[in-house]
C-alpha cells in the first residue's frame, strides 16, 4: 500500500494534476531555459492579504534576469513578485509597483545555494528583504494596498497575464526549494525558523504541506547534501 501510495504521488506530479505532499528534502529542477516551464500553487487563504512574508531558496549560475516567485491576479498580473533583474538586484513588487534591493553578490557564476525572505505590510507600507540570514536595508512600498487572494502562484516563470505569457528570457534555470508563505510581516522569524529548519505555523504556502501542479519540463529531485 505504501509503494501504491507513492506511486500515485509520482504518477500526479507528472501528469501535470495537483498534488499534495510533503516536499522536505526535494526540490524542483528547471533543467533549461523555456518558455512554458512552471510550477503552480495552491495557496490556502481566504481573504484580502495585508501583510505577506514568502521565503524560499534557489540555486542557479543564470546571469541574467530571472522570475523566482511570480502571483497574479485576473486584475493585475504583478500582484506579488520576486525578480532577479541582475546579479546582486532583487525587486519586490507588490501591486504593480516595485522597489529594489541590492546586496554584495559575484557578478559571475553564482556559488552555492541563497535563501531570501521578503516581507511587507499594509499598515505601514514597510518591505524587507533577507538574504542567506541577513537583511537589507527596508523601503516603502504601496501602503494601505491589499493584495487579492484571487490569484494565482507560478514558480519559474514571469506572468505578464494570468497564468500565461511568459518570456524565455525571463525563466528560471536551476533548483528551487523550500517555498513558504505565510500572511504575517514575519521575515525575522521566518529567517530564524529557516535556520533552525523549523517551520512558522500557520502557513498559508506550506512545504511540508504542498498542493502544486508541474507544467512543462520540471523535475522533483531529492536535494542534492
Amino acid at each position: 500500500m505504501v509503494k501504491l501510495q507513492l506511486w500515485l504521488l509520482v504518477f500526479t506530479g507528472l501528469s501535470g494534476a495537483i498534488a499534495q505532499t510533503d516536499l522536505e528534502g526535494q526540490v524542483f529542477v528547471f533543467p533549461k531555459e523555456s518558455a512554458d516551464a512552471h510550477v503552480i500553487l495552491n495557496m490556502n487563504h481566504n481573504g484580502p492579504l495585508q501583510n505577506f512574508t514568502v521565503c524560499l531558496r534557489y540555486f542557479t549560475d543564470l546571469t541574467r534576469p530571472y522570475s523566482l516567485f511570480s502571483y497574479a491576479t485576473k486584475a493585475k498580473d504583478n500582484e506579488i513578485h520576486l525578480f532577479k533583474d541582475e546579479p546582486g538586484v532583487l525587486l519586490l513588487v507588490v501591486g504593480g509597483k516595485w522597489v529594489d534591493f541590492k546586496f554584495p553578490e559575484n557578478t559571475g557564476t553564482s556559488r552555492g545555494w541563497k535563501h531570501i525572505c521578503a516581507s511587507w505590510e499594509s499598515a505601514t507600507g514597510i518591505a524587507e528583504v533577507w538574504v542567506n540570514g541577513n537583511p537589507l536595508p527596508r523601503k516603502g512600498l504601496q501602503k494601505g494596498y491589499s493584495v487579492s487572494n484571487q490569484g494565482m502562484i507560478v514558480l519559474g516563470q514571469d506572468q505578464d497575464s494570468f497564468g500565461g505569457g511568459f518570456d524565455a528570457s525571463q525563466s528560471f534555470v536551476g533548483e528551487l526549494t523550500d517555498v513558504c508563505m505565510w500572511d504575517l510581516a514575519t521575515a525575522r522569524d521566518a529567517v530564524r525558523a529557516a535556520s533552525a529548519d523549523s517551520q512558522l505555523p500557520p502557513s498559508v504556502l506550506s512545504w511540508g504541506a504542498l498542493q502544486y501542479q508541474i507544467k512543462g519540463y520540471v523535475v522533483l529531485k531529492p536535494l542534492l547534501r
